[in-house]
């Protein structure tokens, strides 16, 4: 049995770029101190990022951000061994906060680091940053593997943006031997998928002897991301499933009320406000809205974030429900008389709301020895109904669905290091994202489908659009970040996005 190992990673950077708020979104919790302030760390602190379950521990320091780089790195040029003699040197903790903070990072990286992850600050230019390339050789002269991180990006970009990015700041920093890869891993809007792509690069630089242990620690890593993922797909399933099963009934509108329609389908009447109806349509609104808010404030908390939904939904307009009725028998039977006891084609489609009974059954005098009630009887009992309810459109439902992967990525993108939950408007490029992937899995109609495929067991009809939404968002999170996609995704679910691309 292979012995338990450890491994550390070490967050190094200039002074305020960012390195505690990375910390706190990486492990997903508070620690340190996080202020817009040089030298907020005073110390280097290591904390338990991965466990495995044959031992190995997978640490993250955050450490005291480098002072005054360029007078560092020309002093430690005049040494003969410069790394030993500064760190040899007792510098004064009170006096000079730059040149401590400054060996106590480099101390952290000699003595405890395995890989040194570097942030910059990418929200300046290359150019600017003139104390990245003293830093650089200091980490140089320590010689541990670098892999330099590009923090403050701002909001999710696309992917070709990102990669160009990229691509700039791998150009500034130059051909350095001790850099083994760049990426983009915001504080405030990275994506666990991300997180993946940075423990393999991690893996690569790391010595033969310990990948076996970092296997076994991203293997973890997975585990957990997996499970948290099926959480908030289940989460954000539970809304949709009810609000598509969510019925109102209303109240028997009695003979007045028969009349009045009869008037108003063959022209006389006024149209009226239907009190029931819109007292129906408040009671679906509101119960979708705490669902919605009590989805998202399980979405925050499986994310490890802190905060709570606002409001999703407030009102709904008359075209997002529909009402289901059974053919009226007192208004069949009005029309009937009307049309001296036989119901025509014109009468049969008023009594059934709209569903034209057919010639056939009209035709060989049925429809007058049934006469109007008597048919309309008939009528609800093959179709099975006894009142009229109101519930949601099928194209409502069908909108549920996109807005659900969009909360997901809105919550998952949500850096813990950028404080409490805050709803904020989804980049243009997802939602062009998420309706293409849509789309080419059947659109409306094939959730339509879904919603019209069985619903008497509310348990297995939630699995059932649990796993509709993560097919969806899988995909979607391949096509934004295709680098990360073949090593993060689950293996049970690479055969549909390969599928779905397909299409």
């Amino acid at each position: 049995m292979a012995m338990p190992e450890t491994i550390s990673l070490s967050l190094i950077s200039h002074t305020n770029v960012g390195k505690t708020a990375l910390a706190r979104t990486l492990l997903g919790r508070d620690i340190g101190e996080v202020r817009d302030a040089p030298h907020v760390t005073a110390s280097a602190t290591r904390h338990a990022m991965v466990e495995s379950a044959e031992g190995d521990v997978l640490y993250l320091w955050d450490t005291p951000g480098f002072g005054d780089s360029a007078r560092l790195a020309r002093r430690l040029a005049e040494l003969d061994n410069p790394i030993l003699r500064f760190l040899a040197m007792a510098w004064d903790r009170w006096r000079d906060r730059a040149w401590w903070s400054s060996q106590q990072a480099v101390r952290n990286v000699r003595d405890d680091a395995d890989v040194v992850l570097y942030l910059v600050n990418a929200s300046e230019s290359p150019a600017d940053a003139g104390y990245i390339a003293p830093e650089m050789k200091i980490l140089e002269w320590i010689g541990k593997p670098v892999v330099v991180l590009l923090n403050q990006t701002g909001p999710p970009r696309a992917a070709s943006e990102e990669a160009a990015e990229i691509a700039r700041w791998r150009d500034a920093l130059g051909p350095r031997p001790a850099i083994g890869s760049v990426l983009s891993l915001d504080a405030f809007a990275r994506c666990w998928i991300q997180e993946s792509v940075l423990l393999r690069e991690v893996e690569k630089t790391l010595p033969e002897g310990k990948r076996a242990a970092f296997a076994r620690l991203a293997a973890a890593w997975h585990a957990t991301r997996e499970a948290q993922f099926q959480d908030a797909m289940a989460a954000i399933a539970a809304p949709i499933a009810r609000a598509a099963r969510e019925r109102v009934a209303l109240p028997d509108a009695g003979l007045r009320g028969s009349l009045f329609e009869v008037g108003k389908a063959i022209g006389f009447g006024r149209e009226r406000v239907d009190g029931a109806k819109e007292a129906a349509m408040r009671t679906l609104s509101e119960r979708l809205d705490a669902d919605i808010r009590a989805s998202t404030d399980r979405l925050i908390d499986i994310h490890h974030l802190d905060g709570r939904a606002a409001g999703e939904v407030t009102a709904r307009l008359t075209r997002d429900v529909t009402t289901d009725s059974p053919v009226d028998a007192r208004k069949a039977a009005v029309i009937g008389g009307f049309v001296s006891g036989a119901l025509t084609g014109l009468a049969a489609d008023i009594a059934s709301g709209g569903l034209t009974f057919g010639a056939g059954l009209l035709a060989g005098g049925v429809a007058g020895a049934l006469g109007g009630a008597g048919l309309a009887r008939g009528f609800n009992l093959v179709r099975g109904k006894s009142e009229s309810i109101v519930r949601w459109s099928d194209d409502f439902i069908a909108t549920l669905v996109p807005a659900a992967v969009l909360r997901y990525l809105a919550v998952a993108h949500y850096g813990r290091g950028r404080g409490e939950w805050a709803a904020s408007e989804y980049p243009a490029f997802w939602r062009n994202v998420v309706a293409a992937v849509v789309e080419r899995q059947g659109g409306v109609a094939s959730i339509v489908a879904l919603r019209n495929a069985g619903n008497d067991d509310a348990e297995n009809f939630a699995h059932a659009w649990q796993a509709r939404l993560a097919d969806i968002s899988l995909v979607v999170l391949a096509e934004l970040y295709p680098d990360a996609a073949a090593g993060a995704l689950p293996a049970s679910r690479r055969s549909a996005e390969n599928a779905t691309r397909a299409c």
